[in-house]
């Protein structure tokens, strides 16, 4: 679908009454391939495409979205669009973004879109190569699959303000998952990623026998009292220790005051040193994209910097409530209005890596395994289940299980520790972290 569509559509929902609109479409195809226990198991392919239209009427909004682009669709579209919007509730914040805000042409070339389409043959032999590493790791006895995938995605925005701008990338992902032990001891492990281009994802083996590997290393995992000691979050999870942040700097958050970080900004979150950077640039980086999903410049920024927290993530309707302006950092999909996201964290590193940090911790918990975290926005107070490795004087003494760590964010977030190994594997990127003195609950 070409610009002058979706420009006609929005000219046609301010003729129907509309103040202002915008109108998007989204189209995706995806083809996945799945083995196990080396027979093919399954072959999805997928194509879609979507029309969205949002209008507003005074303070009164409405989105919908559909399917179905042909020209009696679209005009059924627009007409259902402006009458929701009448009758929609007013909200003073809720609007366009500002016409000085939007991002100009032309955008940077970030490299999202990589020539090469797999066929379901060259998925299949990829899944199968990853499943064949992970099976021939001693002690795995079974197997949950390898999968490998291939996908291409575009976004259209035009907005009543002028703005037009699109948005496409590919997207290779490649997993594997094995079972290792018998019985009641059976421990599963396993391995993922995905890049924008096939030649960025690490070789199929290697991530078999990666999942191989962490399968093996949970068996005879044992349960440990209860007591305080230092945790290590290892480099695959450590961002999910971050996310809990990016919630509590969000700017609905920070509108209904519902955030334990709400009194924070400018102000020392992490240790003098830390910084958390967004790069929305980077070639070929999975969140990379040169506007959000209001059409505003997404820009490179340290929303933590030498430890002080300097942003709240702002969309225009959370920006006009806070009496502030956008950080470009909206995200909607095609129905219903903007929340906001972030695209390529890092987290800056330390000096040691893993084995240092546990050098330094002496005896602790090495986190491995993270579930069903628990968080209370208002206060910062987290839990989440785990299972790992545990290690004294700096040395692995085998994996555990069945255990809970908690501890309070604002309280973590002042004493976390990054380490020296980080690796750029998906969207949001951290070393391990080192957080002394955590309560462990356990048998």
């Amino acid at each position: 679908m070409d610009d002058n569509l979706l420009s006609d559509m929005v000219s046609a929902a301010l003729k129907a009454g509309a103040d202002t609109a915008e109108a998007v479409f989204a189209q995706r195809q995806s083809l996945s391939v799945s083995v196990r226990l080396g027979e093919l198991e399954e072959v999805e392919r997928e194509e879609a495409r979507d029309l969205g239209l949002r209008v507003f009427v005074g303070n009164r909004s409405a989105t919908v979205s559909g399917s179905d682009i042909s020209s009696d669709a679209r005009a059924k579209l627009i007409e259902r669009a402006v009458a929701m919007a009448r009758l929609a509730p007013e909200d003073p914040y809720a609007s366009l973004a500002p016409r000085e805000r939007l991002a100009k042409g032309p955008f940077p070339d970030l490299d999202l879109i990589d020539a090469y389409e797999p066929a379901a043959e060259a998925l299949e032999a990829q899944a199968r190569l990853a499943e064949d590493a992970a099976r021939s790791v001693e002690g795995v006895t079974n197997s949950d699959g390898g999968s490998a995938s291939w996908s291409s995605a575009s976004w259209r925005l035009v907005t009543s303000d002028g703005f037009s701008g699109n948005h496409a990338a590919t997207g290779h992902s490649l997993s594997c998952s094995a079972i290792a032990g018998e019985g009641a001891g059976m421990e599963r492990g396993g391995e993922g990623r995905s890049a924008r281009h096939f030649a960025d994802l690490p070789g199929a083996g290697d991530i078999g026998h990666e999942a191989g590997r962490s399968a093996v290393a949970r068996l005879n995992a044992r349960k440990i009292a209860s007591t305080t000691a230092p945790v290590i979050f290892e480099n695959r999870l450590a961002m999910s220790l971050i996310g809990p942040l990016l919630g509590a700097i969000s700017g609905p958050s920070i509108a209904r005051g519902s955030s334990f970080l709400k009194d924070k900004l400018n102000q020392q979150v992490f240790a003098r040193g830390v910084s958390l950077i967004e790069d929305p640039h980077r070639v070929r980086g999975l969140g990379s994209s040169p506007f959000d999903d209001e059409g505003v410049p997404t820009v490179r920024r340290a929303l933590i910097d030498d430890g002080m927290l300097t942003t709240w993530l702002l969309n225009t309707s959370s920006a006009r409530q806070l009496g502030l302006e956008t950080t470009g950092h909206a995200s909607r999909g095609l129905a219903g209005p903007s929340g906001v996201s972030t695209s390529n964290l890092t987290l800056s590193t330390g000096t040691r890596d893993q084995a240092g940090l546990m050098a330094d911790a002496g005896t602790g918990l090495l986190v491995t395994s993270m579930f069903g975290p628990s968080l209370n926005g208002n206060t910062g107070d987290w839990s989440v289940g785990c299972s790992g490795l545990w290690f004294e004087n700096g040395e692995i003494t085998g994996p555990v299980t069945e255990i809970t760590v908690a501890g309070n964010l604002i309280d973590i977030y002042a004493r976390l520790i990054p380490g020296s190994d980080l690796e750029m594997r998906g969207a949001n990127n951290a070393p391990s972290i080192l957080v002394d003195g955590l309560a462990i609950a356990g048998k």
